[in-house]
């Protein structure tokens, strides 16, 4: 039986230095002192950058390649991982090099032991010069000032063996000419913006055979971070840059506490000291992270934010705590800091200003933060008064800061893989000097978090085993890709007037709404990393608004407003535009209906507000006229069936209702290894369902990709007809598309109540192409349940009708032979769909099915 995830302990994956050596070529013994001064009681640092030294210089490996073998042969979990040598040699990321990644937990001190590396390296003369890139200018600072103070302590110095080769290395930037026995420390980015100058000169023409590259937070050089989009050229030349002939690098090291890209472990790791063995040494913050909170809202969970933000200011009182609240991208994280100031204002009784002058920061790229960046790297000195920092995820790497006490990571999509989360937990994790033992992080995460953060804690590594379906290229079934049209539209409002019928609304009883309190407790559970669930009790308070604040406000829009040609009537009377009720009248029609509810007070919370707000609404005019969006289409845009983005499906999923259909030549369509592999495991799996698993005749596959996913049982029966001899044979080719970003479709659909539109797109599933008379004719297909009538149904079916008629009529103004010709099928008329096709009834427009009847009428 097929394993639906494969699991590791990351530390089976841990490449392992053979120590033995000759220590006659190699005398490392005489670099002891020096490692006692540098790393101290750290041990862990000594052992990283020993194991480094001896990869590099011991002469026992020639590259990579050669370290990859040894323990492929040794190592039956690396095996397990790469159960063939040639598989893992080609994943590796910087081949033909000595090159490596050492894995320490953010906050164990990376800095000391790239420095210790660095300096053994120039002492042996084993390198000449040393290189160390940051992907951030933050970084690099905080680098150059941790090297400064590293290479002028006396201790240190006195501590290098006498005959070393270089002792007083200068650590300088590419802005001048770097020389022998010099540290150049340079922000990647700037690294291309002066390629050509200093950095060419001191590096090029092959000098870096003699050159020590070493990369801090390396996870960049193989990942597209969140937020730094306008880096991602420079992060991904950064890769291009080490592998350059031009330079001829030899000995590569990264550096970095998130050694994963997305979920999957790096390949080459060569030490680790793990987020786990540090938090168990005390060396950072010990983790307490959600594990079931039930907070029905933003302003909610604020509030349990605030309460532990409060808590930690009674806990730790020698310093400022701060928490920290992490987003995905500069938009969001300003209107995050809307949001955060009006919560404190309301909390704290301070202005809006003051909050944005005293207490809250927002770290992002854009122009306006700019001043934030500078006071970012202070922000722990006793003159600061900053308590809550808002930034994008990866712009706070670097800033060496210990009074972090809590983080809150806020758009769960964005923050879903390993790599994400380790990034995250590493922004709270140095320890503050007076608060060695005991102190803790607290992670506000979203509740489905908490495994994955156990995962990480935990060291385990799972692999879900995943089908990719893909656009085939340069295979025989690659000349089914054909070409689709598509439009945009541009949207104008229009002015539409209201001819709404006179109505009578009796208000003489009450307005229903919901039982209500002001103040509820609620319990947050949380797991730290032993497994221990510890329950925290909090007090939330519900948002009120007193009754007279109601009133005075619903008396307003009377008075200013037009009425909708109504007759109000209360207990005391009727009343009209003309005639407007007292106060006392809507007060007392206010505490019947809270009366009615149980509610007592003087108060109306949040959503009860918006009942009486939306029930007398309804008598007032907002305008004469409403707007509507008027659509006017574009220029029909090309799209090629090429550019179809790659698909996925678990296959866990293939236990329950998935497919995947396959020719008989998949070995020879499939390119990627491993998605050959899992299938293969597919196709041998005896306990998987019967309708797993479809062989199609390669001939009668007329769809350009590999392999083809359906998810319920009326795809997979469309698509067993579409490959059936007699109707293939009537079609020229045909593609399923992914349900997000290939063709996208906009409808709009409009509420129960007809007060709100909300605005949506849909991507249609088949797209069938069939030739006649020198037509290109596009049948579109979406596939539904039978006597699926949903509104959602109506209204795609409405606006796609629209799309395709006003595509058509482009297509013909701008004399392109194609027409499209859409449809909602379910399986009661797939019989009669296909005979309409083979007899060309179904391009002359003549095909209804029972879904495109019953959505058109109702």
């Amino acid at each position: 039986m097929i394993q639906e995830k494969k699991t590791y302990e990351t530390k089976d994956l841990v490449l392992k230095v053979n120590p033995n050596f000759d220590p006659t070529k190699l005398p490392l013994e005489y670099w002891d002192r020096f490692l006692d001064a540098l790393c101290g009681n750290r041990e862990y640092q000594k052992e990283a950058i020993k194991n480094s030294i001896i990869y590099l210089a011991s002469s026992s490996y020639q590259n990579i390649e050669s370290l990859v073998k040894e323990n492929h042969y040794k190592n039956p979990e690396i095996r397990k991982r790469y159960p063939e040598i040639e598989e893992y040699l080609k994943k590796i990321q910087l081949p033909q090099k000595l090159s490596g990644t050492i894995d320490l937990a953010t906050g164990t001190g990376k800095s000391y032991v790239m420095f210790g590396i660095a300096q053994i390296m120039l002492g042996l003369g084993l390198a000449d010069k040393v290189l160390v890139l940051c992907p951030s200018t933050t970084i690099e600072k905080g680098l150059t000032k941790k090297f400064i103070e590293l290479i002028a302590n006396t201790t240190i110095k006195e501590a290098i063996p006498t005959n070393a080769k270089h002792k007083n290395s200068r650590i300088v930037d590419g802005n001048i000419t770097v020389k022998t026995g010099d540290i150049c420390v340079e922000n990647v980015h700037a690294v291309y913006e002066r390629t050509g100058s200093s950095i060419e000169d001191s590096f090029g023409f092959q000098q870096g055979a003699k050159t020590l590259v070493l990369n801090d937070e390396s996870h960049h050089i193989y990942n597209k971070i969140i937020g730094v989009s306008s880096n991602a050229k420079a992060i991904k030349i950064w890769k291009r840059f080490l592998l350059d002939d031009a330079y001829a690098f030899k000995y590569i090291l990264g550096f970095t506490g998130t050694a994963y890209i997305d979920n999957d472990y790096f390949n080459d790791v060569i030490y680790r000291y793990s987020l786990s063995e540090s938090i168990d040494n005390r060396f950072v913050k010990s983790i307490d992270y959600v594990q079931e909170d039930d907070s029905a809202n933003e302003d909610q969970r604020f509030q349990k934010v605030y309460q532990n933000h409060q808590k930690n200011k009674t806990l730790y009182q020698d310093i400022r705590p701060l928490t920290i609240l992490i987003t995905n991208n500069i938009q969001n994280a300003k209107r995050l800091e809307t949001r955060l100031i009006e919560f404190l204002a309301e909390e704290e009784k301070l202005s809006e200003e003051k909050l944005r002058q005293l207490k809250v920061m927002t770290v992002t790229s854009d122009k306006n933060h700019q001043a934030n960046l500078i006071r970012l790297e202070n922000v722990d000195s006793t003159s600061e008064t900053i308590e809550w920092i808002i930034s994008v995820s990866m712009l706070t790497e670097g800033w060496d800061v210990k009074n972090v006490f809590q983080i809150v990571p806020m758009e769960e999509r964005a923050f879903n893989s390993k790599l994400l989360i380790a990034q995250v937990l590493g922004r709270g994790l140095r320890v503050p000097p007076n608060y060695q033992i005991g102190s803790k992080v607290i992670v506000f995460n979203h509740s489905s978090w908490g495994g994955k953060i156990k995962g990480l804690v935990d060291e385990v590594l799972e692999i879900e085993m995943r089908l990719y379906s893909t656009a085939l290229n340069d295979v025989d079934r690659s000349k089914h890709h054909f070409d689709l049209y598509n439009i945009d539209y541009k949207k104008t409002e229009k002015g539409v007037e209201n001819t709404n019928p006179k109505k009578e609304f009796n208000y003489k009883g009450h307005i229903t709404l919901e039982s209500a309190v002001s103040e509820v407790k609620q319990e947050t559970h949380y797991s730290n990393i032993a497994g221990d669930i510890l329950s925290v009790e909090y007090d939330i308070k519900y948002r009120m608004t007193p009754i007279k604040e109601i009133v005075n406000k619903i008396y307003h829009e009377f008075k200013t407003r037009e009425w909708e040609g109504v007759t109000l009537k209360l207990s005391e009377g009727e009343y009209t535009k003309n005639n407007l009720p007292p106060k006392n009248e809507i007060e007392a029609l206010i505490r019947r209906s809270m009366e009615n509810a149980g509610i007592e007070g003087d108060e109306i919370d949040e959503k009860n507000k918006r009942n009486i707000f939306s029930a007398f609404n309804t008598l007032l005019r907002k305008k004469n006229k409403s707007i509507v969006l008027v659509r006017l289409a574009e220029k029909p845009y090309l799209i090629n069936t090429s550019k179809r983005e790659r698909e996925s499906l678990s296959v866990g999923n293939l236990r329950t209702g998935s497919t995947v259909f396959y020719s008989n030549n998949y070995d020879t369509e499939i390119l990627d290894e491993d998605v050959l592999n899992i299938l293969q495991e597919v196709i041998g799996d005896e306990y998987l369902p019967r309708v797993a698993i479809k062989e199609v005749n390669s001939f009668n596959f007329k769809t350009p990709i590999d392999i083809l996913f359906t998810t319920k049982e009326p795809e997979r029966k469309f698509v067993e007809k579409l490959v059936r001899n007699e109707n293939a044979s009537s079609i020229e080719c045909w593609l399923k598309s992914t349900n997000q970003s290939f063709y996208s479709i906009e409808y709009s659909l409009t509420s129960k109540s007809g007060n709100h539109t909300k605005q949506s797109k849909f991507n249609p599933d088949f797209f069938i192409k069939v030739s006649k008379d020198g037509i290109d004719y596009i049948i579109v297909v979406e596939i539904k349940d039978d006597k699926d009538y949903s509104d959602i149904n109506k209204a795609k079916f409405k606006w796609a009708n629209q799309h395709f008629k006003e595509l058509n009529n482009q297509l013909d103004y701008h004399k392109i032979k194609q027409q499209y010709n859409f449809h909602f099928l379910s399986p009661e008329n797939y019989d009669e769909f296909f005979q309409y096709l083979k007899n060309g009834k179904l391009l002359e427009g003549k095909f209804i099915s029972n879904l495109d009847k019953e959505l058109a009428e109702k």
